[in-house]
C-alpha cells in the first residue's frame, strides 16, 4: 500500500468497495485506495481535477454518487479507474458532462440568434447611411486609387534614387542593369494603372485615360536622373549644415527631412504633369511619417536643408530658392483662407529667396511676402510683410527674471545681435 492506509468510512465498508482492487493510480501519478473511498489529498485531487472520485461509502460519498451515480454511470456498479486516473466505461458514463455540454450549446445558439438579430439591424442602419451620404462610399468605382500601390510606388522610386541603400540584399555591380530594369518594369505597370485611375477624377475627364497615363508615366520615369541629381544636393546640404551628421549614409538612411524632400520632389513632378490626387497622397504619407507637411505644388530649389523637421508646413504656392535652411516648427503659410475655393490658383504663400535661414517656430505668411536673399529669420518670428535682403530678423528680446536662493530676484535683458526688429 506504499505506506498509505485507507481512512475509516463511517465504521464499515460497502460490498462494492470490497470488490475493488487494493489500489489504483489517480491523477498526477498519486495513488489512492478504492476499498473505502478517499485517502486524504489523493482522492480529493481525483474528485476535483478529474470531475469524479473513486466510489465512497457512508458520509464520504464520491462526486458520482452524490449525483445519484458513480463514475461508471450506475449507483451500484463500482468505478473502474485507468492508470492515468480517468474513469473507464461507455460514453454514457458521464451523463452530467453531456448534459452540461448540451445546455451550453443551447445557450450559445440562443446568443447567436440574438447577436444575429442585432447585427441585421446594425447592417440596415449603416447601409441606409450610405444612401444618405454617398460622398463617403465607393461602390463599383472605376476611378478607385489604391493607397497601398501608391506607397509601393514610393518605395520603388526611393530604391531607384538611392540604389542599394534600401535593398534587402547587397546590390552587386554586375547586376545593376538587371536591378534597374526589374524595378522599372514593375514601377511602370503600377504607376500607369494608378495614374489612369486618378485621371478619371479630372473634370473634364480625358477621352482616353489609359493612353494619357502611359505618356505621363514615361515622362515621369524619364525625370528620375534629374531627380537624383537634385536630391544629391539636398544630401550635401544636410551634411554641410549639420555638425552632428556622421556621414552621408546616416543622412540618407535616417534623416526625416531627406525622406520628406525626396517624396515631395517626386510628387511635385507628377503634379507638374497634371496628375491629380496621387501627389497629395504621397506627400501626406510623408507628413504622417515625418511630421513634415510640404504640398506637392510648392516649388523648391536645390540644396534644401530641413533640420529636425517636425511641425514644418510649406504651402501649395510657396516658392523656395536655393541653399535654404529650415528648422522645426516653421510655417510658410497663407495669410488668410477666408476666401475658400475662390483662392484656388491664387498665390497665397510666401517666396523665400536664396541663402535664407529660418529658425524654429517662425511663421511667414502671405502670397505677397518676399524674404530677400541672405535673410536670417530668428525663432518664433511672425512675419506678414516682405523683408529686404541680407537682414537679420528677430522678435524683440524679452526680459528674463533670474531667481536665486542666495540673492534677490533680478531682471536681465538678453544681448541684442539682430539689426531688424519686429
Amino acid at each position: 500500500m506504499n505506506g498509505i492506509k485507507p481512512e475509516a468510512s463511517a465504521g464499515k465498508s460497502s460490498p462494492e468497495s470490497a470488490a475493488m482492487p487494493a489500489k489504483a493510480s489517480g491523477p498526477a501519478g498519486n495513488f489512492c485506495t478504492c476499498s473505502s473511498g478517499r485517502t486524504g489529498m489523493d482522492a480529493q485531487g481525483i474528485g476535483e481535477t478529474a470531475g469524479a472520485s473513486a466510489p465512497a461509502s457512508g458520509a464520504e460519498a464520491s462526486f458520482g454518487e452524490s449525483e445519484g451515480a458513480s463514475a461508471s454511470g450506475s449507483p451500484h456498479e463500482p468505478a473502474r479507474w485507468s492508470a492515468n486516473g480517468t474513469a473507464e466505461g461507455p460514453a454514457e458514463a458521464v451523463p452530467d458532462a453531456a448534459a452540461a455540454g448540451s445546455a451550453f450549446a443551447m445557450k450559445g445558439e440562443a446568443m447567436t440568434k440574438k447577436l444575429a438579430g442585432g447585427i441585421k439591424d446594425l447592417v440596415a442602419a449603416i447601409t441606409e447611411s450610405y444612401a444618405e451620404i454617398p460622398e463617403l462610399i465607393k461602390i463599383e468605382a472605376e476611378d478607385q486609387i489604391s493607397r497601398d500601390s501608391i506607397l509601393s510606388i514610393l518605395d520603388q522610386v526611393r530604391s531607384l534614387v538611392f540604389a542599394g541603400f534600401f535593398s534587402q540584399k547587397p546590390l552587386k555591380a554586375g547586376y545593376i542593369e538587371y536591378h534597374v530594369g526589374e524595378l522599372l518594369e514593375d514601377l511602370t505597370f503600377r504607376l500607369q494603372k494608378q495614374v489612369s485611375q486618378a485621371l478619371r477624377h479630372k473634370d473634364p475627364r480625358p477621352a482616353d485615360p489609359e493612353t494619357e497615363a502611359a505618356a505621363i508615366t514615361r515622362s515621369f520615369l524619364g525625370r528620375i536622373p534629374d531627380l537624383r541629381r537634385i536630391l544629391a544636393t539636398d544630401v550635401e546640404a544636410a551634411f554641410d549644415g549639420d555638425p552632428a551628421a556622421f556621414n552621408r549614409d546616416e543622412i540618407i538612411l535616417s534623416y526625416p527631412g531627406i525622406y520628406a524632400i525626396m517624396v515631395n520632389r517626386a510628387a511635385h513632378e507628377l503634379h507638374l504633369l497634371g496628375v491629380p490626387l496621387i501627389p497629395r497622397m504621397m506627400t501626406e504619407h510623408a507628413h504622417g511619417v515625418t511630421g513634415i507637411d510640404i504640398h506637392p505644388g510648392a516649388s523648391i530649389g536645390h540644396h534644401l536643408f530641413i533640420d529636425h523637421g517636425t511641425g514644418i508646413v510649406i504651402g501649395e504656392t510657396t516658392v523656395i530658392g536655393n541653399h535654404v535652411k529650415i528648422y522645426q516648427g516653421v510655417t510658410l503659410g497663407a495669410l488668410s483662407t477666408r476666401g475658400g475655393r475662390l483662392l484656388d490658383g491664387v498665390k497665397r504663400h510666401p517666396t523665400i529667396e536664396d541663402h535664407v535661414t529660418i529658425y524654429s517656430g517662425a511663421s511667414i505668411l502671405g502670397g505677397a511676402t518676399v524674404i530677400g536673399e541672405g535673410v536670417v529669420i530668428g525663432s518664433n518670428a511672425f512675419i506678414t510683410k516682405s523683408i529686404p535682403e541680407r537682414t537679420k530678423v528677430s522678435v524683440k528680446n524679452t526680459e528674463l527674471k533670474l531667481l536665486s536662493d542666495r540673492q534677490q530676484p533680478a531682471e536681465a535683458l538678453q544681448e541684442e545681435f539682430w539689426d531688424y526688429v519686429i
